[in-house]
């Protein structure tokens, strides 16, 4: 017996599938995922975000970005004779002016120590802080501060008189040492000597400034730091050749930028900023070829970086030609580290782990892409 199909409940059926689809191509449109919307050449977003970073609408308002620096740091921060702002951090600070702005000059200096640093810039009294500080845990989860990567490997280790004959940690046992308040220095300095069963009497002065003084007058036998900064206090030594700094590693000390939290397009703009002159330097882009480059290359990396191919800056609030803008003010990493803390610097530091990830010996410095 063949059981006749009806009619209505057919078009019942019909008319459900239809509203059905029409509902989930409707909803489909709302939930589409950003990656998949309309881009323009080059897989750059669409448009910049609706909401601009507070940050940065602040800092466009009042005509300058604030940067917090080393209050005097050879290589890193400190003015020169004629009162201008020199050094590693300082460079990434015009940086990030070249990018927002297309003028590098338009940035202010604050000096801070590492007891005031981390107030300065949750007082809203810098936009970014610069300034050799370490990446820790404690800090990344303390809910002020977001990390916006790493621009100097470094390691904590002591400066020694030549004439003590000291070779290792293990020939401090009795030592004085000098070391800054409020620093990792200090935590890593006891956790170390603890664990080795060494028994020191820590100085502990008001900030670096005041343990490297406290080492030239020789209130104490060695000074302990990041590496960075004992090159640099022992440049500024009578006779630099009678000091030394010991093998021994104690740490790792990712040094980086800091912003407040709560503001990610802000973050974002520093995060990749840095990580614009990083991998200007990977992709062979100078201060002299930058703006050359951006007309004439082939290299759809290179196109990208540059502006000459979609709109990476749009996201972050800034102009096509940010990382532009930034790498024909300062340079790119390589030439920012030389005339600071390399060859052309009194430091004469080697890339060491601040070498390109790819280079002959490789190191630890990697641009992320932006695609």
């Amino acid at each position: 017996m063949k059981v006749k199909p009806v009619r209505a409940g057919r078009a019942v059926i019909v008319a459900g599938l239809s509203a059905t689809m029409l509902f989930l191509t409707g909803c489909g449109d709302r939930q589409e995922p950003a990656a998949e919307q309309a881009r323009p050449q080059g897989g750059a977003p669409a448009a910049a975000s609706s909401v601009e970073s507070p940050t940065l609408a602040a800092v466009r308002r009042r005509g300058h970005l604030r940067c917090g620096v080393h209050q005097g740091l050879v290589g890193f921060a400190m003015q020169d004779n004629r009162g201008d702002w020199r050094g590693f951090d300082v460079d990434f600070c015009r940086a990030m002016a070249a990018a927002i702005f297309g003028d590098g000059g338009r940035v202010r200096f604050t000096p801070l120590t590492a007891e005031t640093r981390f107030a300065a810039l949750t007082e809203d009294r810098v936009d970014v802080l610069w300034r050799n500080s370490s990446w820790t845990m404690s800090r990344d989860t303390d809910g002020r501060f977001a990390f916006a990567g790493v621009n100097y490997y470094d390691g904590q280790g002591f400066l020694v008189r030549r004439a003590l004959d000291l070779h290792n940690i293990a020939e401090l046992n009795g030592a004085r040492v000098c070391v800054a308040a409020g620093s990792t220095s200090a935590l890593n300095l006891a956790d170390e000597f603890r664990s080795r069963g060494i028994v020191y009497s820590p100085v502990i002065m008001p900030n670096e400034e005041a343990a490297r003084a406290a080492y030239a007058r020789e209130d104490c036998d060695a000074f302990s730091g990041d590496i960075s900064a004992l090159a640099a206090a022992r440049s500024t030594l009578p006779d630099p050749q009678q000091h030394a700094i010991l093998a021994d590693v104690l740490s790792k000390e990712p040094l980086g930028p800091i912003t407040r939290r709560g503001d990610e397009q802000w973050t974002a703009l520093v995060r990749w900023t840095l990580n614009a002159i990083i991998l200007s330097e990977e992709l062979g882009v100078t201060r002299a070829n930058a703006q050359q480059l951006a007309r004439d290359s082939r290299d759809p990396r290179i196109k990208r970086l540059l502006g000459a191919e979609g709109d990476f800056g749009a996201p972050i609030g800034l102009s096509r030609t940010w990382a532009l803008d930034a790498v024909r003010d300062v340079g790119n990493y390589g030439e920012i580290f030389a005339r600071n803390l390399g060859p052309q610097s009194p430091l004469d530091l080697t890339r060491g782990m601040n070498a390109q990830w790819n280079a002959q010996t490789g190191g630890l410095i990697y641009g992320l892409p932006i695609r």
